[in-house]
This record gives structure tokens, C-alpha cells and sequence, in this order.
């Protein structure tokens, strides 16, 4: 099947920052949305698969590739929700939304702005919960240590290994992957991210009255964290279920692609 060409698009947010998506494939729309350390190059490995079946907006978030940003009015993930919603409303119509890691989180705060969503993916969102804490305080502070030395890769290995609990094996996949300048190069928009991740609490108050139907993805070799974290989610979201990706961790698209797509698809169709 012969594919539109893809296009760079751009939408303005609420506080008036240029959001840039990818706009690729074709059939229904699908939202895509990376995690803290990458920008929408990260979806490399699954991308053109997915726009046989689907019409993907590949977001950047702001600070990251094509997208702005706006430090003047003081970073929050409530301007990341409405970002994401940008993008929503750009599709035109209802939409399904894929979110990873902080990108997960991103989407999961902005199934709340909009009715337009039919379907929610989250993938390991990082969730805080009793004992088991998203990010540690030492942690970030060391990757605020070693970035203020200019050690930007320093500094995202940090996160990923003493953070995310990414082990060797896996730390080299990702290193040979497209999008590992990008992640190097976003390093000081991570570390504000982590103080958000470190903050957040899930009230499932907020989300008792949500009707999305929402799948949450979870590694089997994950760490007890992002565990916990999906556990929390489902249990805080009315219509929701999780799929276990079988011998994978955080990031199934990578070292598992075809498994990744297999469980995307199933609940998209």
C-alpha cells in the first residue's frame, strides 16, 4: 500500500507554545506521545508498521525536536496535558492515544480535557506509590550534578540506570538506536520532568467519572516501581485493564518491536 508522504505540522498550545508533530500513514488517527528522554524519533523502530494501520501524529514535546518551549512561564505538567491536547484537536476528530513513560503520564492527564479520545495506551507511566517512589530525590539531584558539570550523557545514564532501572543489554540497544543524540541533547528538560514525576500524586477522584476505555502495557522484567505504578493506574481508572509484554521492561518498542506492535494493534482494531 502506497502511504501519503509524511508532513511536519505544528499546533500553538494554551500558553502559546509551537508544538510540532509528524503527521504519517493513514486510516483513523492515532496521538502518539514519547517519554522523558527522546524526542518522536523514539518511535524508529515500530512507526512505519503502525502507519499501515493508522494515521499517526508523532508528537514532540515541548522542549524536544520540532516543538518549542516557554521557560518564562514556568514548567508544569499541566501545560504537557494541554500540549497533548493541541495535538487532539488537530486530528480533527476522535482519536486513539499512545503514551509512554512520561509521555504516558502526559496522556494520562489529558484524557481529563477532552472527550475526543476513544482509546487510551499507556505504557509505564511513572507513578509514585507507598514505598516505592518514581524517582528518588538522590537521583535527580545527581543528574542536576552532573548536567551543571556538562555531563549530559553522564547524566542520562544516571536516569535511566539508577532511575528507570534499565540494565546493560538494554542501555546498549538504546544506544545504538536513532534517537539516543536526542536523548542526550534533552537532558535539561528530563531533570525538570523528574521534579514533576517526583511530585505527582495519583487522586483517583479525579479520574472516577472517565469513560475512555484505557489498556496499560507493562513489562514482565520491569522494575517494581513501574510495577506498582501500572497497578496504580488501573486500579485508579474505571475502564481499564493491563497486558503484560512477556520477557520485556520499559522499553518493549525496542527490544521487542513486532510484540510491541502485536498488542497495539489488538486494541486499536
Amino acid at each position: 500500500m502506497s502511504l501519503p508522504q509524511p508532513t511536519l505540522e505544528y499546533v500553538v498550545s494554551a500558553d502559546g507554545t509551537r508544538i510540532g508533530f509528524e503527521r504519517l500513514g493513514a486510516g483513523p488517527p492515532l496521538v502518539v506521545v514519547h517519554g522523558s528522554t527522546a524526542d518522536r524519533s523514539r518511535w524508529a523502530p515500530v512507526a512505519p508498521r503502525l502507519a499501515e494501520h493508522r494515521t499517526l501524529l508523532l508528537v514532540d514535546r515541548r522542549g524536544r525536536g520540532a516543538s518549542g518551549d516557554n521557560p518564562g512561564e514556568g514548567y508544569r505538567l499541566g501545560l504537557e496535558a494541554r500540549d497533548v491536547l493541541a495535538v487532539i484537536e488537530a486530528a480533527g476528530g476522535p482519536v486513539a492515544l499512545l503514551g509512554h513513560s512520561y509521555g504516558a503520564l502526559c496522556s494520562l492527564e489529558a484524557l481529563l480535557l477532552t472527550d475526543q479520545v476513544e482509546r487510551a495506551l499507556l505504557y509505564e507511566p511513572p507513578i509514585s506509590t507507598p514505598g516505592l517512589p518514581a524517582l528518588e530525590t538522590r537521583v535527580i539531584e545527581r543528574m542536576e550534578q552532573l548536567l551543571a558539570e556538562g555531563g549530559r550523557e553522564a547524566a542520562l545514564e544516571t536516569m535511566l540506570i539508577d532511575g528507570a532501572g534499565v540494565d546493560q543489554p538494554t542501555l546498549d540497544i538504546m544506544r545504538r538506536a536513532p534517537a539516543w543524540a536526542a536523548r542526550v541533547q534533552a537532558m535539561p528538560t528530563t531533570i525538570r520532568e523528574a521534579r514533576q514525576v517526583e511530585q505527582y500524586v495519583l487522586d483517583p477522584s479525579r479520574f472516577a467519572a472517565l469513560t475512555t476505555p484505557v489498556r496499560l502495557l507493562v513489562g514482565s522484567e520491569s522494575v517494581p516501581f513501574l510495577k506498582a505504578a501500572t497497578a496504580a493506574a488501573r486500579a485508579a481508572l474505571p475502564h481499564s485493564d493491563v497486558v503484560e509484554l512477556a520477557g520485556q521492561a520499559h522499553i518493549g518498542m525496542d527490544t521487542a518491536p513486532l510484540l510491541f506492535l502485536d498488542e497495539v494493534l489488538r486494541f486499536l482494531d
